[in-house]
Parts: structure tokens; sequence; C-alpha cells
């Protein structure tokens, strides 16, 4: 099984690596720190498994999950990421994730999941399993990010974070015109005026830390 690690910190990645290559179905592992590299790669090589993080410089875990599913790429995801929250995870799935794992369970649930997702299962973290179970999405309609479509979410989250347009249009490789003209609809589907107030709702919504 050949396996791609997509994540923007080296130790991170280096981590992942040391368990994945005791599995005995692995033949091998390569590596990307950003998400156009790891998309590049994606595409031209015919990996059977890709450990993406969600959020990463350029393109996001999300987006590449999008063009993987755009261009009908035959690849197995999991996704990996900071936030234990099941918006996030409910998303990737949505978009064809095969699993998601917070990074704060990778190192005791890491092997489990490729092995289940390889046997052509669905995986979801021990701290969301409950968080999944209990999740109703017409209450979920009642968190105002809900509205939100998966460009516009992510965004969302980098204005959130502090991120300038000019920052965010670098990251995602879009012209400063088009960041601002989401960060208007934004606004606008979230009834809000001001960056900080996302600022404050994604905190709120643990959105962001």
């Amino acid at each position: 099984m050949r396996i791609l690690i997509a994540d923007d910190h080296a130790i991170v990645r280096e981590g992942l690596k040391q368990i994945i290559k005791n599995l005995p179905s692995v033949s091998s592992i390569d590596e990307a720190q950003e998400g156009q590299e790891a998309f590049a790669m994606i595409k031209n090589n015919a990996y059977d498994m890709a450990v993406l993080d969600i959020s990463m410089p350029g393109l996001s875990g999300l987006d590449i999950l999008q063009k993987v599913r755009n261009e009908g790429i035959p690849i197995r995801i999991l996704m990996l990421s900071v936030h234990p929250e099941e918006q996030y995870a409910i998303r990737a799935f949505k978009l064809g994730a095969s699993g998601y794992l917070s990074k704060g369970d990778a190192y005791t649930e890491l092997s489990l999941a490729i092995s289940k997702i390889a046997a052509g299962g669905k995986y979801v973290s021990s701290t969301l399993a409950e968080k999944m179970l209990f999740y109703h999405p017409e209450k979920a309609g009642q968190n105002r990010h809900e509205s939100l479509s998966e460009r516009e979410f992510q965004v969302m989250i980098l204005l959130a974070g502090g991120k300038s347009v000019m920052e965010i249009a670098a990251i995602l490789f879009l012209s400063d015109k088009t960041i601002s003209t989401y960060r208007s609809r934004i606004l606008e589907k979230m009834n809000m005026k001001k960056n900080a107030e996302l600022t404050l709702y994604a905190i709120k919504n643990h959105l962001i830390e």
C-alpha cells in the first residue's frame, strides 16, 4: 500500500511516518508539506491512501477532497485535524473522506484507522464518535456557519484567525477581489459586520483555538 502524508509541520509528518511504516501492508510513504504539492502528488501517483492535515498552506485538506472527488481520483483519504469538532468531520465525510482523526488521537488510533480504511471501512476518532452519534442536522442548522459553502467556511476560519484579505488570497491562490467578495458574502450570511465578530463566534463555537 502506497501512502502520502501531507502536513505543514515536519515533526508531525515524521511522527506519523514512524507509526505508519510499521504496518505490514505499507510498501512506501511519501510526504508533502503544503496543499498544492499534496494534490499534485496525488494526481500524478497511484497512492492507495493519503493522510491529510485539514489546515495547510495553499489548498486545505477539504479543498483537496473536493478536487479528488471532482476529478474522480481513486484514493482513500484520512483527514487529520486539531479540531475535534463534528462540524469539520461532517464536512469532510460529505466531501468523500474515508476517515477523520483528531491529532490528539493520532498516535494511539492511526494504525487502527488506516487498517480499517484499507479494508474498505470508514473511521472516526474516539473523541468524535459520541458527538457524531448525537449529531442532529436539524439542530446544527441553528449554527450560522452551517449555511456557508466549503470555500466560504474556509475563508471564514482564516478571517477569524486574523488573516488579512491579501494573506488569504496568497494562501488560497485567489485574487484579493475574490477574497473580498467571499468576505462580504460571509458577513452577510453570518449577519455580522466585522472580522472581530467572526473571531468571537469561531472561538465560542470551538472552530479555532
